[in-house]
Order: C-alpha cells, then structure tokens, then sequence
C-alpha cells in the first residue's frame, strides 16, 4: 500500500486541460447509474425470463441417501480425540495422494527423518501455540504413515508462500538435525487466474477527458488482477474534437501520457498488462493486420509490466490460449463462421487491408480457449463449441459509461477422455 500511494496520481498524468482547450468533465458520465452493475455472465442460461414453471412437480433428493445423508439430529460434544485423529490423518492421506499423483511424486519421507539430503515430505501445516500463524510459528503434523510427529519449519528459503493452519501441503527440503524442518519447495496447486479486459474509446465522446480510464485504474489497483488486456482505441480518430483536430499537443504524445498513466498507476497491482492497438488509434498504422505499438521510452522495469501486442494475435496466458482483435468483425459480418481473426472479403470500408500479411499473420491456426471480439454490437459471454466468446463491449458508450469484461481461468487446462477441458472458470461483463 506504502507503494501504490508514492505513485503520482493518474489524473495528474491525465490532465485533461493539457489535451484540449475546453476539456469539460462529462457530466453525464459522471451522474451514470449502475457502476459496478453485472449486465452479463458466463454460465449456463436456459432462456431469457428467470421465472419458475410455478408448479411442484419438481424433485429434490438427497444425492446420497440412507447412512450417508444426515436426515436426523445426533449427539454431539461426544467426539474422543483418538476419532479427531483419525479424520485428520484420513484427510491427510487422501489429499496426499492427490497431490502425489499430481506432482509425480515417487513417494514422502518422514518429516522428522534426520538426513543431509533433500526429501519430499507430506504434513499438515499447524501452528506451535495458540496464537496467530506466523512464518516463525508453522509446524508440519505428519500422516500417521510419515510418522505422525510435529516438526517445525523454517520457511526462509521460500521466496513466497501463503498457508493456513490445518492446510495439507508437500514441501522439499532437508532436516540435518531432525529437529527442523528447513524448506527450499512448496508445492502449490495452481489458483485461478483472473483476466480483465477492455476495449476503448477511454474518453466520453463530447471530452477528452480520460476519466472512464483513471476509473480502470482505480479498478485494476482495488481487485488486482493477474493480466488486463486494453485494447484500443487510445486516441480515436473518431473523436469529434480529433476530427477537428481541437488538441494543444500531437497525438503520439497525448497516447504516450496514456500508457504512462495506465503503467505508472498500476505498478503496485502487480498486474501484467497487453496493449492492442485499433486501427482508429489516429496515431498508429492503419492497416490490418496491424503491429503492435512502439513504446521505446519505458524503461526495463515497465517492459517487463508490459506485452505489446499485434492485432490480431493469439496469446498463451498460464498455458491458455487467448484469441484477441479489437477490430470490430461481428459488426462488419454478422453471423458467420469464423475460420481466421477477418474471414470478410471485400472487407468493410473502415478495415485497410493487407493480404499477404494477413495470410502470414492473421490466421486462426487453433481453436483457442478463449475469443475476445470487442464490439459495438450489444455485450456477451457465451461458449462457442467449446471456445468461450467474449464481446467485452466498449469503456465508454458515446457520452456516458461502458462496459469492461473479467474472467476466472484455471491454467494449464488437462485433458478428460481426450478432450480438452474449459479453462474458463467464470466470467462477467460489468459496467465501469
């Protein structure tokens, strides 16, 4: 927190007089209702109305029934601590050879097992009082195969690691002593991934003020996600007052305090961020496919931050398979089948296209887990033949606010009876 708030403020980088002589904050973006509000989610949906059949032929069952359904009140504050022990122990051995058959994992070593080698031991993890969990007070508590004793741990050679007590985990390390545990290895089951992304225009249509993006910051800093993917525009060519050209500075500059303010202002978010341009970036190349952005002035820190992106292009996200283009294909074709990132020929008016790179670059060669197709046409979430299709919609909606899209992905997705299973835990479409 100490970090973020050393940060200057990305209003001050996003000063809206500095873009344009009558640069009036939208009061109607402003006064929009419904921040925060979900318009869509992913999931299964059976039809537009959520109303019940209003009858009760519906039947609810226990999926178990008979001794393993609790139907009936029971005597309790009976338990013995001998029956305690042997639940945990079950839990540890059970949860042990899932996560030994995850890990390939040969077999455990006794915790306690004093050796100059590295071993790989299964435990629970416990605290030495009664106190708070701390990184000096984790024991390991052993199955009663692995010899069932409590062994402290010294988690100092751990770059990161977050446990709770009563959490089964395997760790690598030595025990010289066999007093001590000294770990070198947590092995973590991988977490969900949290993705955001959004397509611009940044600013209502009647100002260039660029307050729907310093709301996206404040966003990325409260929930930081993993990865948000911005695609353009940054600086619509479409914007009246770009039109007319009403700006005090050009727009590789007015698109460079952009990027510094979305960078600087998400340092501490820890989040990664992709830029895609639009081919109404008025300072970019227009044409399709288009290269990514140039930002030779960030320095080595930032670039690590950040992937410039092509558009269109195909990322690997924790080994899930991202297909992105911000320019805007379901409205130029409607309903089609979609066989590259812009099947239409001729194309429409607005898309500038180049042939032979497009046959080079902008084909689909795989049917990735997730499609992001930004678009004019009305939000959604929905699954396509086993590919989760994603319209995010637009930041910003002429004068008032838009919508931005967020998902809960599980990497590295596994492979049930030979086919490959969703990595899309969840998503959502929400208003900014």
């Amino acid at each position: 927190k100490r970090g973020v708030a050393q940060l200057p403020s990305p209003s001050l980088l996003l000063s809206p007089a500095s873009f344009s002589p009558s640069a009036t904050p939208s009061q109607k973006y402003g006064m929009r209702g419904g921040r925060g509000e979900v318009v869509s989610s992913f999931g299964a949906v059976q039809g537009p109305r959520w109303t019940g059949k209003g009858q009760s032929s519906v039947r609810v069952e226990m999926l178990e029934g008979g001794e393993n359904s609790l139907i009936s009140s029971y005597k309790y504050m009976f338990q013995r601590l001998r029956d305690v022990r042997d639940v945990l122990t079950e839990k540890i051995e059970e949860l042990g050879e899932e996560l030994r058959s995850h890990f390939n994992i040969e077999e455990f070593s006794a915790v306690s097992l004093p050796v100059q080698d590295s071993i790989t031991v299964l435990g629970q993890v416990c605290c030495d009082s009664n106190g708070k969990l701390n990184a000096q007070s984790v024991l390991l508590e052993a199955g009663q195969e692995q010899g069932g004793r409590q062994v402290p741990v010294d988690l100092s050679e751990l770059k990161e690691f977050s446990l709770f007590p009563g959490q089964v985990v395997v760790m690598e390390g030595m025990n010289p002593s066999g007093e001590k545990f000294v770990a070198t290895k947590l092995y973590e089951v991988s977490l969900p991934v949290m993705v955001v992304m959004t397509c611009g225009p940044y600013t209502p249509s009647e100002s260039l003020t660029y307050d729907p993006l310093i709301d996206l910051i404040t966003i990325i800093n409260k929930d930081r996600p993993d990865v948000c993917i911005l695609l353009g525009p940054f600086v619509d060519s479409k914007h009246e007052q770009i039109e007319k050209n009403q700006v005090t500075e050009t727009f590789e500059t007015i698109f460079k305090r952009c990027v510094d303010s979305i960078v600087e202002g998400t340092k501490g978010s820890g989040c990664r961020l992709v830029f895609v341009p639009s081919q109404r970036d008025v300072h970019h190349h227009y044409i399709y496919p288009q290269p990514p952005f140039n930002l030779s002035n960030l320095s080595k820190d930032d670039s690590a931050q950040v992937t410039l992106a092509p558009d269109p292009c195909t990322l690997l996200i924790s080994n899930v398979t991202f297909g992105l283009t911000s320019t805007d294909i379901l409205f130029h074709m409607g309903a089609e089948e979609i066989s590259c990132y812009y099947p239409l020929y001729p194309p429409a008016e607005e898309v500038n296209m180049d042939y032979d790179k497009f046959q080079q670059f902008s084909q689909m060669n795989l049917t990735p887990d997730i499609l992001i197709v930004p678009s004019e046409l009305r939000y959604f979430i929905k699954d396509v033949i086993g590919c989760v299709c994603v319209n995010p919609g637009r930041l910003t909606k002429g004068q008032v606010g838009g919508t931005y899209g967020r998902l809960l992905i599980q990497p590295n997705p596994v492979l049930v009876e030979g086919k490959r299973v969703s990595p899309c835990i969840a998503g959502q479409v929400v208003k900014i």
